[in-house]
């Protein structure tokens, strides 16, 4: 049985911080403040961007498609070898 951990809800919160929900019951505030304006989240410069987080129609979370979901991993304070992976 593969028991793949989805996001359930995300929301933008002040100062780069997103609250997440997961269909493990895991939930709770991430700060994302020290990624805004390197690499890939260069976009979130423009703070109305980085409020469009959503869940995408495979369940990721994204605000793009260059910015990978990682944000489980960093909820949870897990590595991605402890990372259930689709089969």
């Amino acid at each position: 049985m593969n028991d793949l951990i989805e996001p359930l809800l995300v929301q933008a919160r002040p100062n780069y911080h997103i609250y997440l929900e997961y269909s493990d019951g895991t939930k709770g505030d991430v700060d994302l403040s020290d990624l805004a304006g390197s690499g890939v989240f260069q976009v979130w410069n423009d703070y109305d961007f980085f409020k469009k987080v959503h869940i995408g129609q495979h369940r990721e979370i994204k605000w793009d498609d260059d910015i990978a979901d990682s944000l489980y991993l960093k909820l949870a304070g897990k590595s991605s070898e402890e990372f259930p992976q689709a089969s």
